[in-house]
């Protein structure tokens, strides 16, 4: 395997860190279905608290998969998978350039 891979690989560390929970795996599959929510509409869809909800969106868009919006007092989330995929793409180019995988 290439350093280059090797690089993309850890660039996809927060990515796999967030797809690794079932909560959070939850979560961006509520917000793609419904679009923007806050942490109650959120909360009120899932078996977690508030404060858990806060934590694992905090990993999520730290992690660029999901963006928020300042709506007066409140913030609302959505998916943002772009950078994930351009990431995903890169990697599944490198993993063929490096006979890892089959095109």
């Amino acid at each position: 395997m290439s350093q280059k891979t090797v690089d993309i690989l850890r660039e996809c560390i927060p990515t796999f860190t967030v797809l690794s929970d079932e909560n959070r795996l939850m979560i961006l599959h509520i917000l793609f279905e419904n679009g923007s929510l806050n942490v109650n509409d959120l909360t009120e869809r899932l078996h977690l608290s508030r404060p858990a909800v806060s934590h694992h969106l905090k990993i999520m868009l730290d992690a660029g998969l999901v963006r928020v919006e300042q709506q007066g007092k409140e913030r609302y989330y959505t998916v943002s998978l772009q950078q994930a995929g351009e990431r995903f793409q890169r990697l599944m180019a490198s993993f063929i350039a490096d006979g890892c995988i089959q095109p």
